[in-house]
């Protein structure tokens, strides 16, 4: 019998034998999915092909990942793996019944329920259908779905088990990932009184019991009523569940949660926080419009605070007819709960040509060398994801009405609009505390996160990060002695200080100010926000002053002494990256935004900015190590605040800090700065401080820097310190080793073999790299020095990333482009014609090189 013939044309009826037969030669590669096992079957590892997309999707039943109809071939070369589940949705036009009307229908449901619908169709005349089939290869045998009578056994475990698979994207740390939220059933059909009830923007309580706290709004028929009653005192008296038992209306929103993407909402009768498709709708009914709120920290409206209205509506262009952009390069990126921060940042990078030639114009060669999971590949997931930016194939514009209609009575095809990044998530934040987590993070934090995976993982001869790096030249003086030293580090954003005391409307601002603070005394609403304007040429000149150098230790004087330090540029990148540094610490340690407004130039000239190196007359500092000081009791130790401050403003851990500051013993930030890029890859970089026991610390004279290892390797800690003061790795390992880790005899043993350091010398050309007050990365060394794109320091803006809120634990981001002539505007999945690109409240800019 031949076995091409059993599946012609896929209506052949096959015997219980025959079906077993078949599947004989593959049943040892058909695996079980345990738990554990990640099952991709809503997402191509290559592409975003789906199981709504065209071709449908293809998953391995052995190492359950998915693939989209172009790459399947790819994995079964490689792979050798033959059989696969086919999972296929289609929208389909319902039956209409003997009334006239559609019969609701739906088969297959449970195949997909992680799959969204498309809720542009309208549900009472369309719905989905699923599909799932068994695909042999290499001749495409089909075997469809169910069959539970005539499959094998162990082939009928394994297709349901991996049907009924959750999310891979779903983990177990609560803290790390928060669980979907699921549509409400209520909220299409949720009925809303028209009885006049309008929510004023501040001022809410209970009506019941007049608490002002964990206050929520029922959407049907505007009540506020407080919220339950919680073990630890905090809560509520409950009004609002004694509410819905008296009159069964099940939609409550949170006030004080409300923002501009979206409102924390629970439904009563399902007894869970869920989803609102129409809270913006729901809340409109109210006297609510959701591009006026924002949220704080304490709950509470930024509005009732610091009015910011303005930013949002106009950072989003709110108000202004925007025209939808489609094709190559105008391919939106879905929110999957605060990750804005990587859409507005990835758009900006796959928009420059070094970038799309990397990955994109590799994308074969990466994806046939990938390795057999490449959804655990840097450079495919950087591929996939940029082919998914400027390929087009997700950024198609809608069909005409009637078109859609004539399609309609056949099949839908779906329009794609935009892509998930949630693979791409995943793997790029793995181990990270911070990005892994569904928080908001800081785009500039992110945008360091991506140059340091994109340096370990080269792509081919040249590394496309290459173009945002350039050398910082910095010369520290003693002010006592006059004397200076000139250093030099990698770095890849210059970080512009907001000049706030050159605010050119300072009478504004002040009556502003007081009008503020009398509306708050009076919880009255407050005044129109009134934004310091700030020059840009004031914060490039507070970027090129002097600033004092905090603990700075003079080697000419052999003691602690004032001292200076100017930042220049040894070289200009291709790509030259600002940021604002609009973030500061409140006294409580609460990242504080500044909102102000900085006239940044389309055309900039810091040719000025260059580095001159030692200059005639100028005498250099002695090359002299500080003595090394370290308390007899490691408890006792104090914290340098100041030079904690100093680190967390970069954008690092606020414990990283600490410990930071704690194990160089207070020797300032720069040191402690040190110890930071030699440590942050480990596990428990950013966790708290925990000071060891005396005995712990206090043998070998390691007191304060942590026990010697089993492989009597010299602490960290110490290694640091000395690479601090300018000697190679190899050799402070040496010399602790040779001095039992007594840093203080390491430090004399290391001036006393002055031959040793000669030999590895080459080596040590970039070590004063490590002093780099901004990036996160250190750069490929060697004997060449690092690769840099030196240029002219004239630069045109080509791009700028948003934000939206009070600090970087909250808000939104947006990524304006100028593309083809013209500015557009990435907001999350929209992609538009900006009319009014807001220039002057960027936090990050992004600018090329003008052409000498």
């Amino acid at each position: 019998m031949q076995r091409a013939a059993l599946f012609s044309g896929g209506d052949a009826q096959m015997a219980a034998g025959d079906l077993g037969e078949l599947l004989v030669p593959y049943m040892p590669t058909i695996r079980v999915p345990k738990s554990g096992d990640r099952v991709y079957k809503t997402e191509c590892a290559f592409s975003y092909d789906s199981p709504d997309s065209e071709g449908g999707l293809y998953v391995c039943m052995n190492t359950f990942l998915g693939f989209g109809r172009e790459h399947i071939e790819r994995h079964y070369r490689k792979t050798g793996q033959c059989v696969y589940l086919h999972l296929k949705r289609r929208v389909i036009e319902k039956v209409p019944g003997a009334s006239g009307g559609a019969l609701p229908k739906r088969r297959n449901a449970k195949l997909f329920l992680d799959l969204e619908t498309n809720s542009d169709l309208n549900s009472d005349d369309f719905e989905y259908e699923d599909e799932a089939k068994l695909v042999i290869f290499p001749d495409h045998y089909e075997i469809s779905l169910p069959n539970i009578e005539e499959l094998p056994a162990l082939v009928t475990i394994a297709c349901d088990a991996l049907l009924s698979a959750k999310s891979p994207y779903r983990k177990q740390d609560p803290d790390s990932w928060e669980e979907e939220l699921q549509a409400s059933k209520h909220a299409k059909t949720l009925v809303q009184l028209d009885n006049g009830v309008r929510i004023p923007p501040s001022g809410w309580k209970c009506s019941k019991c007049d608490l002002r706290e964990n206050l929520w709004l029922n959407l049907t028929d505007g009540s506020v009523l407080c919220g339950k009653w919680f073990f630890d005192g905090s809560g509520g008296n409950g009004h609002a569940i004694e509410h819905y038992k008296e009159t069964g209306y099940p939609l409550a929103v949170k006030l004080g949660t409300i923002t501009p993407d979206g409102a924390d909402v629970y439904s009563f009768d399902e007894e869970e926080p869920v989803l609102d498709p129409h809270i913006a709708k729901h809340l409109a009914h109210f006297g609510i419009d959701m591009l006026q709120m924002q949220v704080t920290e304490n709950g509470l409206r930024d509005n009732d605070i610091k009015p910011r209205v303005s930013e949002w509506e106009v950072i989003q262009e709110a108000g202004v007819k925007l025209k939808p952009m489609y094709g190559p390069g105008y391919t939106g990126m879905k929110n999957l709960g605060n990750s804005c921060y990587l859409s507005a940042v990835m758009q900006a990078i796959f928009s420059i040509p070094e970038f799309q030639r990397a990955y994109v114009g590799n994308l074969p060669r990466i994806f046939d060398y990938s390795p057999l999971d490449p959804t655990q590949d840097f450079n495919t997931q950087m591929a996939k994801l940029g082919h998914g930016l400027l390929s087009g194939q997700y950024s198609k514009p809608p069909m005409k009405s009637e078109l859609i209609e004539q399609v309609m009575k056949e099949e839908h095809k779906p329009q794609h609009s935009g892509i998930s990044p949630q693979m791409f998530k995943a793997f790029i934040s793995k181990g990270h505390p911070e990005f892994s987590s569904n928080r908001q993070q800081d785009a500039q934090e992110f945008f360091l996160h991506l140059i340091n995976l994109v340096e370990r993982n080269p792509v081919g001869s040249e590394n496309p990060s290459d173009v945002f790096r350039f050398l910082v030249e910095e010369r520290t003086q003693c002010c006592q002695s006059r004397k200076v030293r000139y250093t030099e580090r990698v770095d890849y954003i210059m970080q512009l200080p907001v000049a706030m005391e050159a605010a050119t409307n300072k009478d504004e601002l002040i009556a502003y100010e007081l009008k503020r603070r009398e509306a708050e005394a009076a919880r009255r609403p407050p005044p129109e926000l009134v934004r310091a304007k700030i020059p840009f040429s004031a914060c490039l000149q507070a970027f090129s002053e002097p600033s004092n150098v905090e603990d700075f230790w003079s080697s000419a004087l052999q003691a602690k002494s004032a001292g200076v330090k100017t930042s220049r540029f040894a070289s200009f990148p291709e790509y030259l990256v600002v940021q604002i540094k609009k973030f500061t610490f409140g006294l409580d340690w609460i990242p504080k935004k500044l909102d102000v407004s900085i006239d940044m130039p389309d055309f900039l000239d810091i040719n000025h900015l260059r580095a001159r190196g030692l200059q005639p007359g100028e005498e250099e500092l002695p090359d002299i190590a500080p003595p090394i000081i370290i308390p007899d009791d490691p408890k006792a130790l104090d914290i340098d605040e100041s030079s904690v401050m100093q680190l967390a403003e970069m954008g690092f851990p606020l414990e990283a800090c600490r410990k930071a500051v704690y194990y160089t013993g207070n020797l300032g930030a720069e040191v402690a700065f040190n110890w930071i890029i030699a440590h942050m890859e480990e596990p428990d970089f950013a966790e708290p401080l925990v000071i060891p026991a005396f005995e712990e610390v206090a043998s070998s004279g390691a007191a304060g820097f942590g026990a010697v290892g089993l492989d009597n390797q010299p602490p960290e800690e110490m290694v640091a310190i000395i690479i601090s003061m300018g000697f190679q790795r190899d050799l402070a390992i040496q010399a602790l080793k040779a001095t039992n880790n007594n840093l203080e005899r390491a430090l004399e043993w290391i001036f006393s073999h002055p031959e040793l350091e000669e030999e590895t010398e080459p080596a040590m050309d970039m070590m004063n790299m490590a002093n780099n007050a901004n990036a996160n990365i250190l750069a490929e060394t060697g004997s060449e020095g690092p690769r840099i794109k030196d240029g002219s320091g004239r630069y045109e803006l080509f791009g700028f990333v948003s934000h939206m809120g009070t600090s970087t634990m909250s808000g939104h981001y947006v990524c304006h482009l100028k593309k083809e002539g013209r500015w557009v505007i990435y907001n999350d999945l929209r992609v538009c014609a900006s009319e009014r690109p807001p220039k002057d409240l960027g936090y990050i800019y992004f600018y090329h090189r003008i052409p000498s």
